[in-house]
């Protein structure tokens, strides 16, 4: 199985500091796709990081590549919310490149 992972950079995950809620966030990602073997998909040669933490910047890439992928992963629904409320055609349009959305927590 494909997936792509998103991590929000701006929630804080038990009152821990942003720092340490990616950490927690990319820790639990990571252990979930190896224990279900899913394999991370990077769709821009030129990104940075194994993962997505920008909504927009995906959707710009899932446009661009017209590729269907397995999953999207995330931490948690609340990972996505504030997105998902603010933009939700985008939202729509973003899931519909995914054929399921898992959250770890």
């Amino acid at each position: 199985m494909q997936g792509i992972y998103l991590i929000n950079e701006k929630i804080h995950i038990n009152g821990l500091s942003l720092d340490e809620s990616v950490e927690i966030q990319q820790t639990a990602l990571l252990d979930f796709m190896n224990t279900e073997r899913v394999e991370p998909v990077k769709l821009n040669p030129y990104q940075l990081n194994g993962h997505y933490t920008i909504p927009h910047a995906l959707l710009y890439d899932l446009k661009l590549h017209k590729k269907q992928i397995d999953c999207l992963l995330m931490y948690s629904k609340e990972s996505i919310d504030d997105f998902a409320v603010t933009y939700p055609a985008r939202w729509l349009i973003m899931k519909s490149y995914f054929d399921t959305i898992l959250t770890v927590v």
